[in-house]
């Protein structure tokens, strides 16, 4: 027989440790009171004549306090039940020592690599992780219930930002934006009014996006929009200067004056918000994870305005930020969504030269992703929006007056299910496959109430500018805020890693043979049924979201593997693949990808994203307009990748080479340090963290495909 432990491990049954776990009892109590040797044999017998394959080891304590009190030994089965409490309280002993003293050395490497955005070596950022290991340990030992912190480090289920679990805030949200340039805001105890100039309200929104950041883990997003109500404002403003106090000017000398100064004002407010962006610093160590929507709606009343804003903020990005070095390269915030629309899907719109210069944009800087306005319409009831920080969607919901509404809505928190390791533990079985999903969706579930539940009852004061001051709502001081987490405002979202990895465990080919779409899809559509369930008992917003947790895919690839051991094209890989998405392995070409996961989007509509990697994109900006054009009539939301090297110290983006000492080595500036730069090998085509093999010599081999 084997036992399970709490910690999920799995060791052979000794029945000399629980004769010592009795015995320890025994010795507390007096000697009237004790077993005997025979009647602690009589429990062995009892335990061992089950002729399980495996038990949990607190069955096998269960066991023993019924039979201690069927013996009449109350007193011992009491002293044996806080001796077991003892134990629970020795395992449940703090545990970050280390975890925070190997950060402090730069040795935690998990914690250290766990965001990219993050510099781990800077003492603002060291405070923000240490921080974050007591909130995971308390949410481990404390928050959670033990089954659900057992089933995170089982890898069944992943409990995402565990490391802020025990502060009362949420994930990520679509800013009310324009209600506070509109009305108003307040920072700092200090009022901010209503802007008059694009360049103040540039200011303010950068403002609002910093101070935003301070009080959520997750991601916000920006609607650009409401920005060209202010570019106009200076242009009344401009031209009422111009004609005031230089009379004698033509209109049309007034008009190119006015132009002159609207292009300069747009170029420095365009600065401004990029640059305040990268250079900001929130309390949690990195910059503001935000991201702007680009959308031209033709109902826009400011539609011109938001025309040259949208062009410029493409502008400035394919231009890119000079670093320390004074070389011009991709800043990682904020990142860009552009919609694809009537006016500008590249089939001779208006703003068909937007798109293009969009287009050029993504072959240079991997931004802006691209939302197709024609399908998002179809999937969320007619609507347009912009996704939360990490990809995630809201579902339509409407107000009190039946207006559909998205901005100043949020996302409560994420837990994600392991589906590979389902497909282990079934061995094929489909009725074992479909038990075991419902299982651990039903602890998913749990999982997430635990979530809601530390928001129930918060106070606006916790952070003013969500609660108080616009970005969420506009609630009095001291109010709490659980309207807002009733009746699917706000979401929540079940994630969900490795369908590519089931669906060949189960059916024995990649989800796009036929035989594997058909059993993919069905996965997919009993997890949306299942939330949706979930919506209609509890009017809470849940949601299936399409997890963008690229290391998450190596997380629970990593505990497969050490459990179940390697399996081929699951766990010998080192990761699984994420989401839906088609295995990167496959041969497949954009189109056919994008056709194949559109069908998956629809489904997961918490939250998606696909993605195609094209060779050489500066050189195939046709390629691109095209697959540009068939997103926009295929496929809700899509982005580029591409196979190219980068060195991280001067920014060039090309292929790194290796030189007469057989060093890799950047062509443009000679860095040699190969932690500096992201080196892709073409002949395996991996694409994804490489690491140093030290022997005679240095040679990088991709941690997968070894060459």
């Amino acid at each position: 027989m084997q036992v399970i432990k709490r910690d999920g491990t799995v060791v052979e049954y000794d029945r000399a440790k629980i004769v010592i776990a009795i015995g320890k009892a025994n010795a507390e109590v007096e000697a009237k009171e004790r077993a005997s040797e025979a009647e602690i044999e009589q429990i062995l017998s009892f335990i061992e004549e089950k002729k399980k394959k495996r038990m949990l080891v607190e069955d096998i304590q269960d066991i023993i306090e019924e039979k201690l009190m069927e013996q009449g030994h109350y007193v011992l089965a009491k002293a044996y039940i806080i001796y077991r409490y003892t134990r629970a309280l020795v395992r449940k002993a703090n545990t970050t020592d280390e975890a925070i003293l190997s950060l402090i050395r730069n040795a935690n490497k998990d914690v250290m690599e766990e965001n990219s955005n993050k510099n781990a070596l800077a003492a603002a950022t060291q405070r923000d992780l240490i921080a974050g290991e007591v909130s995971k340990d308390l949410t481990k030992r404390i928050l959670l219930p033990e089954k659900i912190s057992k089933a995170h480090e089982e890898g069944v289920l992943h409990f995402h930002d565990a490391d802020y679990f025990i502060q009362p805030i949420f994930n990520c949200c679509l800013i009310n934006i324009g209600d506070m340039l509109d009305n108003g805001t307040v920072m700092n105890g200090k009022l901010i009014e209503s802007p008059k100039s694009f360049q103040v309200a540039c200011t303010v929104v950068t403002q609002i996006i910093a101070a935003v950041a301070c009080s959520q883990y997750g991601g916000q997003s920006v609607d650009m929009r409401h920005l060209g109500k202010y570019l106009r404002k200076s242009r009344v403003k401009f031209e009422k200067h111009f004609r005031e106090t230089c009379p004698e000017l033509t209109g049309e000398e007034v008009e190119k004056l006015v132009a002159d100064r609207i292009r300069d004002e747009l170029k420095s407010g365009v600065q401004t918000t990029q640059y305040q962006i990268n250079t900001l610093m929130t309390t949690n160590g990195q910059s503001p994870f935000v991201t702007l929507f680009l959308h031209l709606d033709k109902d826009d009343a400011y539609l011109e305005e938001n025309a040259m804003i949208v062009t410029e903020i493409l502008r400035q990005r394919y231009e890119g930020i000079k670093n320390e070095k004074g070389v011009y390269i991709t800043p990682a915030f904020p990142k860009l969504v552009y919609v694809l629309d009537e006016l500008n899907c590249l089939k001779g719109g208006k703003y068909d030269s937007i798109t293009e210069l969009a287009v050029k944009c993504s072959a240079k800087r991997l931004y802006p992703d691209y939302i197709s306005a024609k399908k998002m319409r179809e999937i969320y009831e007619g609507n347009v929006f912009s996704p939360m920080g990490c990809r995630s969607f809201l579902s339509p919901w409407k107000d009190e007056n039946g207006q559909y509404r998205f901005e100043g809505r949020f996302n409560q928190g994420v837990v994600s299910v392991n589906l590979p390791q389902i497909g282990i533990l079934a061995q094929g079985d489909e009725e074992t496959f479909w038990s075991l999903l419902e299982e651990r969706l039903e602890l998913c579930r749990e999982a997430l109430m635990c979530r809601h539940r530390a928001l129930l009852g918060t106070k606006s004061d916790v952070s003013p500018i969500h609660w108080q001051y616009g970005a969420i709502a506009r609630l009095p001081k001291g109010a709490v805020i659980d309207e807002l987490l009733f009746n699917g405002y706000s979401t929540l979202s079940l994630g969900y890693i490795g369908l590519y990895e089931v669906t060949k465990l189960m059916k024995g080919v990649p989800q796009t043979h036929p035989e594997g779409e058909a059993f993919a899809l069905r996965v997919m559509q009993y997890m949306r049924e299942k939330t949706d369930a979930w919506k209609r008992d509890t009017g809470l917003g849940f949601a299936l979201y399409g997890t963008p947790a690229e290391s998450l895919c190596y997380r629970f690839a990593r505990i497969d593997k050490a459990r179940f051991g390697s399996i081929e094209d699951v766990t010998d890989k080192g990761y699984y693949t994420n989401s839906y998405h088609v295995d990167v392995r496959e041969s497949i070409d954009a189109f056919s990808k994008f056709s194949f996961e559109a069908q998956f989007q629809k489904i997961s509509s918490g939250g998606c994203i696909s993605y195609v990697e094209i060779p050489n994109m500066q050189n195939n900006l046709e390629a691109m307009q095209e697959i540009v054009r068939f997103i926009y009539d295929n496929i809700q939301y899509a982005e580029f990748n591409t196979k190219s090297d980068y060195c991280h110290v001067c920014g060039y983006d090309g292929e790194i080479l290796i030189n007469d000492e057989n060093e890799w080595e950047c062509p443009n500036c000679h860095n040699k340090d190969h932690k500096k730069m992201n080196v892709t090998r073409r002949t395996c085509g991996y694409l994804g963290e490489n690491f140093w093999n030290l022997g005679k010599t240095k040679e990088i081999k991709a941690r997968v495909l070894h060459l």
